[in-house]
């Protein structure tokens, strides 16, 4: 097969691959029977789901590919880096063949729909997965919607699909899963219906901010403005509010319940995580996250400063014009009179790290700026986002708190956007998605007709009501991977182009120490005392090329196999 498999070499064998086991293997007559089948065969698909990252950095795997983190060593997309070749394993459609031979075999099963349905559903699911993750890396992106075989050259030398042909068969894929899935309180831990709809939303919220915020360069699609992608993302974000199965976790403590989601280690109980994976040391699928920050280290990451300056202040202005906003001096000034959710997502000196193996607390003294190795923070800014407090010591792959890859926040995010960029947004609109954002947070609503003009929005030319719905979307979701794909589908170069993220405001008082001074080689800072860590790294900021680097190149190889496929903008 020519461009279906990742490959490493000219030598290559279309049926050792086709005949590898499970795939063909799992298609003989023994198979197909039961729905036990069907549940065995798409477990293997679960493992598309992202985990914590091997340093145990969880949610910020994504982000430190953004502007939130500053992280050593940087992105190479953001620093322009990325080679010809970079990337190409993603273009591996080993995993679509499986799905599409469960698609295919699913309805030779003997048992009635009912049982049928859910596995379909997930199948299903697992194919807009799949393609949404290619379609992002690549754009447009040859559309399979079956299983192939060495004889199907018209599949096997087929050019790239249009991107509005796979994300339309994308969203058909999981409009017909939402019907088959059941609803979260009965589907486990397994795919629900919910999950579907706010999948749905995603992608084409995506997808209709791409078409309108590329148009007219070499990444836009001729004749698209997006209109068609937005009203099916708030659509479906609007399906999902009216299901009425899922609310926003609160507790009503604003101080707390907004962290009490990331560092839970039983989200069974709360519908907001509307679909999360479960770790346990019983099970032996633990994770590492809390033995990378025991002492609230950094692991090589920070939060960058345009991160934390994004909150607002109590009062629900920006810190360029609220007198309640104290200052940068020290990070303890910058978070007071600031939305609670800054408190939650950082370390301050003085927080509770963990427990030692005696069961004494152990508290943070400071950031470890000054550290050579990798436990060190980049800014000063240490993410405590997904730490559970009450771990105990520092055995490895021992931490259970639990991944949420889905939840209703996002939902809510999803519709004011899409209603936003259409132009009809109400203020009935805001009230049923940010505003119950904003009051589990313990912050003002946000109201249109009254919104404080920022002189730094980051989105000047657009309408305040877009600035202040991006910035809660940064805000609420800071860290758990969204502000790469938000910068890349808004076209926000702007933001990135010959930027050096800066941290926090060096502070001498808890950095006593002589190597330590500016200069002396262990910490670099700006004119203004910032904590600049890509001083010498980035000394020209990030290098994004806007006229190549919104999309990877397609792997060179495969072209040659396949000349039928041609390459994206800026990497011939």
């Amino acid at each position: 097969m020519v461009f279906i498999f990742t490959i490493i070499s000219c030598d290559f064998d279309a049926d050792e691959y086709l005949d590898r086991y499970p795939l063909d293997a799992i298609t003989d007559a023994d198979f197909w029977k039961t729905s036990t089948d069907l549940e065995l065969y798409v477990n293997q698909f679960y493992t598309m789901l992202p985990d914590f990252g091997s340093w145990g950095i969880g949610y910020l795997e994504e982000d430190k590919r953004s502007d939130n983190m500053v992280h050593d060593p940087p992105d190479n997309r953001l620093a322009g880096l990325n080679l010809i070749t970079t990337n190409n394993e993603q273009w591996n459609f080993n995993r679509l063949r499986g799905i599409n031979l469960m698609l295919a075999n699913a309805y030779r099963v003997d048992a009635p729909r009912t049982q049928i349905d859910p596995y379909v559903g997930e199948a299903l699911f697992f194919r807009a997965y799949f393609y949404f993750n290619l379609v992002k890396t690549y754009g447009d992106v040859p559309w399979i919607g079956k299983p192939i075989t060495t004889t199907d050259t018209e599949y096997l030398y087929m050019d790239r699909s249009p991107r509005s042909l796979v994300v339309g068969s994308i969203l058909s894929d999981l409009q017909l899963a939402s019907t088959y899935l059941p609803e979260r309180a009965s589907a486990g831990s397994r795919i629900n219906k919910e999950a579907a709809l706010i999948f749905k939303s995603r992608i084409a919220l995506y997808e209709g901010t791409w078409h309108k915020y590329h148009s007219g360069t070499d990444f836009g699609v001729q004749g698209s403005n997006g209109a068609k992608y937005l009203e099916i993302a708030a659509n479906a974000a609007l399906d999902l509010i009216n299901l009425g199965t899922i609310e926003l976790y609160s507790t009503g403590n604003p101080e707390s319940d907004y962290e009490s989601l990331f560092n839970s280690t039983d989200l069974s109980d709360v519908s907001e995580a509307i679909l999360y994976r479960d770790f346990s040391q019983s099970l032996n699928t633990g994770h590492n996250v809390q033995n990378r920050i025991l002492a609230g280290h950094g692991f090589s990451n920070g939060l960058s400063k345009s991160l934390v300056e994004s909150f607002l202040c109590t009062d629900g202005k920006p810190i360029s014009i609220s007198p309640l906003y104290e200052g940068d001096n020290t990070v303890l000034d910058e978070v007071k009179n600031r939305d609670p959710r800054l408190r939650q997502i950082m370390y301050l000196p003085g927080d509770l790290s963990h427990y030692d193996q005696s069961g004494n607390p152990v508290y943070v003294a400071r950031a470890p700026i000054d550290q050579t190795g990798d436990a060190k923070s980049t800014t000063g800014y240490v993410l405590r986002k997904g730490r559970d407090f009450s771990h105990i010591g520092s055995q490895h792959y021992a931490s259970e708190t639990q991944y949420v890859y889905f939840r209703y926040a996002e939902a809510l995010l999803n519709y004011a956007e899409a209603k936003a960029e259409l132009g009809t947004v109400t203020q009935g609109d805001i009230d049923l998605s940010i505003n119950k954002i904003r009051s589990r947070a313990g912050m003002p609503n946000l109201v249109i007709a009254n919104i404080p003009a920022d002189p730094n929005w980051e989105f000047p030319d657009l309408s305040p009501v877009i600035n202040e719905i991006r910035r809660e979307r940064r805000v609420e979701l800071a860290c758990e991977g969204y502000r790469a794909d938000d910068l890349f589908r808004w076209r926000a170069h702007h933001l990135i182009v010959g930027k050096r993220p800066k941290g926090a405001k060096f502070d001498p008082i808890l950095y006593p120490e002589p190597g330590l001074q500016p200069g002396a080689g262990l910490i670099f800072t700006d004119g203004d005392g910032y904590i600049d860590y890509y001083q010498i790294l980035l000394p020209n900021g990030w290098g994004f090329s806007p006229d190549r680097d919104y999309l990877y190149a397609i792997p060179p190889l495969q072209i040659t196999l396949n000349n039928n496929l041609s390459q994206n903008p800026g990497w011939n």
